[in-house]
């Protein structure tokens, strides 16, 4: 593509795959007993939904261990019992940032009240203590328009990187600019992986550098994997897992008109293992813990239960990942 969005608008799309395993559809925050776990975590809105999905099928003595709360709900979450670990409502983290952060602050408090966070990203920026980012599988993102967009069903990286740099070919001119580019919320994963695939930094984002990208909508944040955010004439970037897991009904359908794109030729698959745009999501557990059950019993290695749990990955649309358990991403 050189010129014109419009003039490619009429371009088809492959095709998108649907037959993902129609599972229970995922619930909010820890269900079933016992109400709180040993492993609490917040964060990514990406993986919110399978780490659900895993934490009411990993068991240790038949009692269930892992307490995941979604990224977005209450105000507020209690994520230890009162009566034993006083001190654990806490503002709910939305997303992989803000949920490094909060795991972070625990720590530093050593108030017990959070044990790892979820991350669609990876942060190896300093922390102290030390985080590890250990990967349980694959996503891959792409982007979301509607069925009757003016922007094309097909389009390649460098068209991509295009819009999102605000070139006035791809999106029209100041002030008046004829698409909408959107960025989820800020402390999103999807967000700063979207970015660096594009070629831009969050801090000239912010500082306007792009004056044709928005990261809200009638004053509200663009939640991550939301397509009722779109219109005929926008674009944003959509996790293919949380695509399919809406599409099958196993997690709440948010996609609105939303359809995804066609990158470099490569349509949108349910495993997402051979798209272009692909990336690992992770758990996040301080590094002081690898060797101590439960987090080496769950997280680590690739005979962890959460790496044993292939069946109920995949069903929430995410490849295996064959790194599964690997600890050698660390922060300094």
């Amino acid at each position: 593509m050189n010129k014109s969005l419009a003039a490619l608008a009429t371009v088809g799309i492959a095709g998108l795959l649907t037959g993902i395993v129609t599972a229970q559809q995922a619930v909010a925050d820890p269900s079933g007993p016992p109400p709180y776990r040993q492993l609490s975590g917040v964060g990514s809105d990406t993986t919110q939904d399978v780490m659900n999905g895993l934490a009411n099928a990993i068991t240790i003595n038949g009692t269930k261990v892992i307490g995941s709360y979604d990224a977005t709900g209450s105000a507020q979450i209690t994520t230890k019992d009162p009566a034993t670990t006083p001190g654990c409502t806490i503002n709910r983290p939305n997303g992989s940032g803000a949920g490094r952060t909060a795991l972070l602050n625990s720590l530093q408090a050593d108030n017990k009240c959070l044990d790892f966070a979820r991350s669609s990203s990876l942060n190896l920026g300093a922390a102290s203590p030390g985080l590890t980012y250990v990967p349980f599988a694959v996503d891959a993102v792409s982007y979301a328009i509607t069925p009757t967009s003016t922007v094309p069903r097909k389009l390649t990286l460098a068209d991509l990187k295009a819009i999102y740099h605000c070139n006035p070919d791809y999106v029209g001119t100041a002030p008046n600019f004829g698409i909408t580019v959107y960025l989820p919320q800020a402390g999103s994963g999807t967000r700063s992986f979207w970015e660096s695939q594009m070629g831009i930094t969050d801090a000239d984002v912010v500082a306007g550098v792009y004056p044709c990208i928005k990261d809200a909508k009638g004053g509200a944040p663009v939640q991550e994997h939301d397509g009722r955010v779109l219109d005929d004439k926008s674009i944003v970037p959509f996790s293919i897992a949380q695509y399919n897991a809406q599409s099958s009904q196993t997690i709440a359908d948010l996609r609105g008109r939303a359809i995804l794109g066609t990158v470099d030729g490569i349509a949108p698959t349910v495993l997402n293992s051979g798209f272009g745009v692909k990336r690992d999501v992770y758990n996040v557990i301080p590094t002081s813990k690898i060797g101590t059950a439960p987090w080496s019993t769950v997280f680590v290695g690739s005979g962890s239960l959460v790496c044993q749990q292939q069946g109920v990955i995949n069903t929430y649309g995410f490849a295996a990942n064959p790194n599964c358990g690997d600890t050698t991403k660390q922060t300094p």
